[in-house]
C-alpha cells in the first residue's frame, strides 16, 4: 500500500488521542463520526495493531499506539509549519542559531529538539550557551533563550513551554541506610542538598490545601552550582533534594530516584521560550518552540 494514503488516517488517530473522544474529533475535523473511526481502524488494520483500547471510562493508548503518537505529532506540526513557512518567509533559514538554555532542558528537550530541527533545517547552525544564569539576547547575540521561572518585563516576546513544581527526591539506597522519610519533621534531619537557586527557608505548598504555605529552613550539607552536579549527589546516596519534576521523571520510572512527601511541592516553574523578533518570526524559531514545547510536554509520558 502507498503509505501517502495514510497521512489523513495518521492526523485523524492523533486528533482523537487529543480529543480523548472520536466525537470532539469529528467536530473539530468536521467530519462524521463513522468517518473517524473508519480511519483508525483502517489505521490499524495496515500496521496489525491494536492502538487504541476503548473501555468505559473512555479510552487509552496501546503500547504501539503510543510509539506511533509520538510520530504523528510531529506530522501535526510539520503540516502547520508548511504553511508557516510560506506565510513568513520565502527563503530558507541558513546560518547562526544561537540559544541559552538551563541544564534542565538540555538533555531530554533542546537537544531532540535541536536534532529535529536540523533536519529540518540543515542550513542552519546551532550555538548553544548551557547556563542558568540570565543572558541578555541583544547584549550577548542570542536569537533565543529558554527561560525558567516567572518572566520579567522586557521589550522581548515569550512563547509558552509548560511548568513544572519542585519535589522532593531521594535515592532507595539513601533510605535503607538513613532509614524512612515520612514527615517534614525527619526532612529536617537529612542531608540536604541545595540547588544553586534554592535559599533559606525553602517554601512549600500543600497540594490538598492550595492555601497553606510553610517556610522549612534546612541547613545545606552541600551546595552546587549546577542542577546536574545536584541530581548526580542524590543518585549517588549523598542527601536529599528539591528539584523540578520533570526533571525527574526518567529517574522515579526506573526507580533510581523515589518521590518524598507528595502532598508537598516546592517553587513552581513555568518555562517560556523569549526571543527577540518583533515582526513575523523566522519559520525556524517558530519551529523550535513547537519542537521544545512537544519535548516538553514528553517529559510527563517518560
Amino acid at each position: 500500500m502507498n503509505n501517502l494514503k495514510l497521512l489523513a488516517p495518521l492526523l485523524t488517530f492523533a486528533e482523537v488521542v487529543n480529543k480523548q473522544s472520536f466525537t470532539l474529533a469529528s467536530q473539530s475535523l468536521g467530519m462524521s463520526k463513522s468517518a473517524v473511526s473508519q480511519q483508525v481502524k483502517r489505521l490499524e488494520e495496515h500496521t496489525g495493531q491494536q492502538l487504541l483500547s476503548r473501555h468505559t471510562r473512555g479510552m487509552s493508548l496501546t503500547a504501539a499506539g503510543e510509539r506511533l503518537l509520538a510520530r504523528c505529532e510531529l506530522l501535526q506540526e510539520q503540516v502547520a509549519l508548511a504553511f508557516d513557512e510560506i506565510a513568513y518567509s520565502k527563503e530558507e533559514p541558513s546560518g547562526p542559531f544561537a540559544i541559552t538554555l538551563p541544564h534542565s532542558c538540555e538533555t531530554n528537550i533542546v537537544i531532540p529538539a535541536l536534532n529535529q530541527l536540523c533536519t529540518e533545517f540543515p542550513k542552519i547552525e546551532p550555538r548553544l550557551v548551557v547556563t542558568d544564569q540570565t543572558q541578555d539576547l541583544i547584549r550577548d547575540k542570542l536569537d533565543v533563550a529558554i527561560y525558567a521561572g516567572e518572566l520579567k518585563d522586557s521589550n522581548y516576546r515569550a512563547l509558552p513551554i509548560g511548568a513544572s513544581d519542585e519535589v522532593f527526591c531521594v535515592s532507595p539506597i539513601y533510605l535503607q541506610k538513613h532509614g524512612p522519610i515520612e514527615a517534614l519533621d525527619d526532612v529536617m534531619k537529612q542531608r540536604w542538598i541545595s540547588a544553586p537557586w534554592q535559599r533559606t527557608p525553602i517554601t512549600l505548598r500543600n497540594k490538598r490545601d492550595l492555601g497553606d504555605e510553610l517556610q522549612l529552613d534546612l541547613h545545606s550539607t552541600l551546595e552546587t552550582n549546577t542542577l546536574t552536579s545536584t541530581l548526580d549527589m542524590v543518585l549517588r546516596e549523598m542527601g536529599i533534594a528539591l528539584l523540578p519534576e520533570f526533571v525527574l521523571k526518567n529517574e522515579f520510572k526506573n526507580g533510581r530516584l523515589v518521590r518524598l512527601l507528595p502532598e508537598y511541592h516546592g517553587r513552581h516553574w513555568p518555562f517560556h521560550l523569549v526571543h527577540r523578533f518583533h515582526g513575523e518570526k523566522p519559520a525556524h524559531i517558530t519551529r523550535f518552540h513547537q519542537l521544545v514545547k512537544y519535548f516538553f510536554g514528553k517529559t510527563d509520558l517518560q
